[in-house]
């Protein structure tokens, strides 16, 4: 099961993690991102957009 992590500063400066395993959601988190960084993340890279930090495990 893939699964999709995000790191994010939350408010007040904090870094966050949120970890998707939900197949619908990724599909359309990957649906939304350019197809480059969707490239980029299916090899399992880290990769930056839009100030987050997502990369996809298998």
């Amino acid at each position: 099961m893939p699964l999709l992590i995000r790191k994010y500063k939350g408010n007040g400066g904090v870094m966050q993690e949120e970890r998707i395993d939900d197949p619908d959601r990724i599909d359309r988190y990957m649906r939304l991102f350019e197809e480059k960084d969707v490239k980029k993340l299916n090899t399992g890279v880290k990769t930056v957009i839009e100030k987050d930090e997502w990369q996809l495990l298998p």
